[in-house]
């Protein structure tokens, strides 16, 4: 897909530089810097995901009184 920027000369101009510094394009650069962005943003969504799962097995408390039924009761046929 095509995107089309608007950017100052100046910034263009030092970007490039840059890019040729690093044996890259400037297109190269921004590619690399929108996959390492959304890289970051899902994995920091899936520690958010992490943490409210542990957070909820922290908050959720379940008693269990004592077992009164026998293993054969849940095979009984009626």
């Amino acid at each position: 897909m095509n995107v089309t920027l608007t950017l100052e000369d100046d910034l263009v101009t030092k970007a490039t530089k840059i890019a040729a510094e690093r044996d890259t394009t400037l297109n190269g650069m921004v590619r690399d810097y929108l996959q390492t962005l959304t890289a970051d943003e899902e994995a920091e969504k899936r520690k958010k995901d992490l943490e409210r799962l542990h957070q909820s097995f922290r908050d959720v408390q379940v008693n269990i009184d004592k077992i009164t039924w026998k293993r054969q009761d849940l095979y009984e046929r009626f």
